[in-house]
């Protein structure tokens, strides 16, 4: 999570409809965006897909939304994967398990009021059975840490009948070196990052070093656990550090991976898979973009330049 002076309010801005009015509407904006967006349609994602996997990369693809207090459009988002499921059919795959989707609950569902909780499972069971079907991996997100209890809830009962389900757990959170222990069995899947949320100094560490010496802790408890750690980082330092655990603890690229942003340091990408190493690329496509473009923003302190010389132009 490289130090950027601004993160709290792009995370706090990522909240706005009022700035994502004008971001959206913003022409000069939309190169950047299209950096981390693999489009709006699901044939858009599917041509950014076909790239990646002739690469020799696996994928994940996330249909963005979150935070839906509407049960119609929780719906939606289901059909929208039970969609994207049957046309991963078609694609040509560098090996097994090279596909896979990832879910956000509270896109399913989980932030409705009263049955949010059931209506995300139900939902997320839907997709997992469909997604077995077609021998597709599902990985669960993790989001703001007042979900992690439900989410890890969820994870837990859906695996009874989805064994290969992952999820994720979020370095920089107090808690998350019990979960990964907690989490860490016989045929679990974590994918392991830093984090991307505006949290309270109580529940989740604050300092760019705090968070890498948890990261490295963590990584190291998967490491030596029995599951298939998914280190999620660009972070070089991480990634020697997943490299050294892996060479001192035995395990091959068959037994761990790495996982990367769509549209960040493309070329580590491909090095990393030309040497062996599965390497899966986080692909995000949709409407519902404006969220997860300012973390990528508040991750990215480059990017600021063009956003800002973008607004004021506008403006």
């Amino acid at each position: 999570m490289p130090t950027n002076p601004l993160r709290p309010v792009l995370l706090a801005a990522g909240r706005s409809h009022r700035l994502e009015r004008v971001v959206a509407k913003s022409a000069l904006t939309r190169s950047l965006v299209q950096r981390f967006i693999a489009g709006s349609t699901e044939p858009e994602v599917l041509a950014s897909v076909r790239g990646l996997l002739a690469s020799g990369r696996a994928i994940s693809v996330d249909y963005l939304g979150e935070d839906t207090t509407d049960a119609a459009q929780a719906t939606a988002t289901v059909d929208a994967y039970l969609s994207l499921l049957h046309s991963y059919a078609a694609l040509r795959a560098p090996g097994e398990h090279a596909l896979e989707v990832s879910l956000k609950l509270s896109a399913l569902g989980q932030s409705l009021p009263g049955d949010g909780h059931d209506v995300a499972l139900a939902n997320a069971h839907k997709v997992c059975a469909a997604a077995d079907a077609a021998g597709v991996w599902v990985t669960v997100d993790a989001e703001d840490h007042t979900t992690t209890d439900s989410t890890l809830s969820i994870v837990r009962e859906l695996r009874k009948d989805f064994p290969s389900l992952g999820t994720v757990l979020q370095a920089y959170l107090h808690r998350t070196e019990q979960d990964c222990r907690d989490l860490s069995g016989p045929g679990s899947r974590i994918r392991l990052c830093k984090g991307a949320y505006r949290e309270p100094e109580a529940v989740a560490f604050q300092k760019k070093e705090d968070v890498d010496a948890s990261y490295e802790r963590c990584l190291r408890v998967l490491m030596e656990g029995d599951g298939y750690p998914m280190v999620a980082s660009h972070d070089p330092r991480m990634i020697d550090a997943a490299l050294r655990d892996a060479a001192e603890l035995g395990r091959g690229p068959g037994d761990m991976e790495f996982q990367m942003l769509y549209g960040i340091r493309d070329g580590e990408q491909v090095r990393l898979a030309s040497e062996g190493h599965r390497v899966r690329v986080y692909v995000p496509f949709g409407t519902q973009w404006y969220g997860y473009f300012m973390r990528r923003l508040a991750e990215r302190p480059a990017n600021m330049t063009f956003f800002l010389r973008s607004l004021l132009s506008r403006s």
